[in-house]
């Protein structure tokens, strides 16, 4: 990308493949060829495009795409927006948006709904949903920077060609999900991308602070804006970026301690187990519970055990979540093997052997997908079996580290570094190995 650049106006995807939309309009919206609207509405779609309904159930656009266009001031509620979608903290809310609303047919009865917004204010409620507006000032600009970079990154990404994300095979099937592929708007508002919530969350100025004390600044790494990858605890080590995403090493995107000592990496079979029973000290591992107060959600607050954690099923539980999700029968589910770990100790390559078949699957994020009806944590996890007395494991047993896929910035670590009197440019050092802060408008 340019380094020298003009703040963008970008769409980010609140909600797509709907049957409908209801929500309403605070204040005036202007509509194309129509005229003003406020108040009550709702949308739905049919072969012809968009139909949008005033208070009054009255059609007053239809169009294959509606933009209404927000005066100054004005804000838009939709109603039931699913977030954390297939995540364990998946639910509905309500959210009010600034910015313009696009509304845009998908199919003959479905529709995505847009927000058109400028990059900074859009940055604020990121700040503001990835982590609480409380968080350490220092770390609030550091996820200014890096949400800034991700996006600006994705969006070059966009107009460039780039690799496939699946190797498919009989006997192996590796996967990768790229969070830029979206066709009809720049980002979506969920964890896939970066959370977006709108104004519903912005329960102080600290994060509107940070969005300004830092705009236009990137980190930058080669005369490039990186793609600054992150997530919500590493569990001691951040990961390589190939153990997530293609086979292609990213300079910065690479694994570290998240501690001022090293650790050394967590490849075999040995360390892992002796990994995910261990405590070590590392800037992740908190049960401060008021510092976790400031830093996570409410809902992220839910997640409790996070730097270390448990999963138990029966093999017969096991069996059902890996048919449903990987729309294979294994038959009886015999052995979970890892083939190879990264330096986090997250797996990168696992063989699933049950009676009928044995099939390889990666990468991380596949990996904790068919291990769980959402996903679990990481994969950085080792797997003990009991036995029934015919001799067929009976229970599948998964002690894990870490929540996310590990790689790039490590929130809660950062958010620590920043309480304990790290300024933004340290942390940002620490996670990014050999990238600088530059600022590009």
């Amino acid at each position: 990308m340019s380094i020298d650049i003009r703040e963008p106006v970008i769409t980010v995807g609140i909600a797509d493949m709907q049957a409908g939309v209801a929500g309403r309009l605070n204040g005036n919206f202007l509509i194309e060829g129509t005229g003003l609207l406020s108040g009550p509405f709702r949308a739905s779609a049919d072969s012809e495009g968009i139909l949008l309904f005033d208070e009054g159930d009255r059609v007053v656009a239809r169009a294959p795409s509606v933009r209404l266009v927000a005066h100054e001031g004005s804000t838009f509620r939709i109603s039931d927006v699913t977030i954390g979608i297939r995540f364990h903290w998946e639910r509905k809310e309500d959210q009010v948006f600034e910015g313009n609303l696009i509304l845009t047919a998908r199919g003959t009865d479905n529709i995505a709904i847009i927000n058109e917004i400028p990059l900074e204010n859009y940055l604020v409620s990121v700040i503001s949903s990835e982590m609480s507006g409380t968080a350490p000032p220092e770390f609030l600009k550091v996820h200014s920077i890096i949400s800034r970079s991700w996006l600006l990154a994705a969006l070059e990404r966009k107009n460039t060609a780039h690799k496939p994300a699946e190797r498919p095979g009989t006997e192996e099937l590796i996967r990768w999900y790229n969070r830029e592929d979206h066709d009809i708007f720049d980002v979506c508002a969920d964890d896939h991308c970066q959370r977006y919530q709108g104004i519903t969350k912005i329960i102080s100025d600290a994060a509107a602070n940070a969005v300004n004390e830092t705009r236009g600044y990137v980190i930058a790494y080669g005369g490039s804006v990186c793609d600054a990858r992150y997530f919500k605890a590493c569990g001691g080590i951040t990961e390589n970026y190939e153990t997530a995403w293609e086979e292609t090493p990213i300079p910065y995107l690479v694994s570290i301690s998240d501690s001022r000592d090293a650790l050394p990496p967590v490849v075999s079979e040995e360390k892992a187990a002796e990994w995910v029973k261990s405590l070590p000290d590392v800037y992740c591992n908190t049960q401060d519970e008021e510092l976790l107060a400031e830093i996570l959600p409410g809902f992220d607050r839910e997640t409790t055990h996070f730097f270390r954690w448990k999963v138990e099923y029966t093999r017969s539980q096991l069996e059902e979540i890996i048919r449903q999700k990987s729309g294979i029968d294994f038959g009886t589910l015999q052995d979970l093997a890892p083939l190879e770990r990264g330096p986090s100790g997250r797996i990168k390559r696992l063989k699933v052997t049950g009676s009928k078949q044995s099939i390889v699957i990666g990468k991380e994020l596949e990996i904790r997908r068919w291990l769980s009806p959402t996903h679990l944590y990481s994969s950085a996890f080792v797997v003990s079996k009991d036995f029934a007395p015919d001799g067929r494991p009976d229970r599948f047993v998964f002690n894990g580290a870490g929540w996310g896929h590990g790689v790039g910035l490590c929130q809660i670590g950062a958010a620590v570094m920043a309480k304990k009197g790290f300024t933004a440019k340290e942390i940002l050092a620490h996670y990014f190995t050999g990238a600088g802060i530059k600022k590009i408008y």
